[in-house]
């Protein structure tokens, strides 16, 4: 058990995604001056290094939005069963 403390975890990007009240989800786009936008599809997103860094990103926006983040191969995966 100390060995899995001791081994670092590769990182997986992630993106931040929110849902209206009609549950249309939408995804942050960070421009390079790092004007934030919503996209409609999550490979216009920013991938963030770690869901770590999502996470920081989501928490940031205000809270009215409920932005959060999401594992982006889970996300691409769900787009592909739709």
């Amino acid at each position: 058990m100390l060995d899995a403390i001791k081994t670092p975890r590769t990182a997986a990007p992630a993106i931040v995604a929110k849902a209206d009240l009609a549950h249309h989800e939408a995804f942050l786009k960070v421009s390079e001056s790092g004007e934030p936008t919503w996209v409609a599809e999550s490979r216009q997103a920013t991938a963030f290094a770690s869901l770590r860094e999502a996470t920081r990103m989501a928490m940031r926006l205000p809270g009215v939005l409920r932005a959060y983040s999401v594992p982006l191969g889970a996300e691409l995966a769900a787009q592909r069963l739709h």
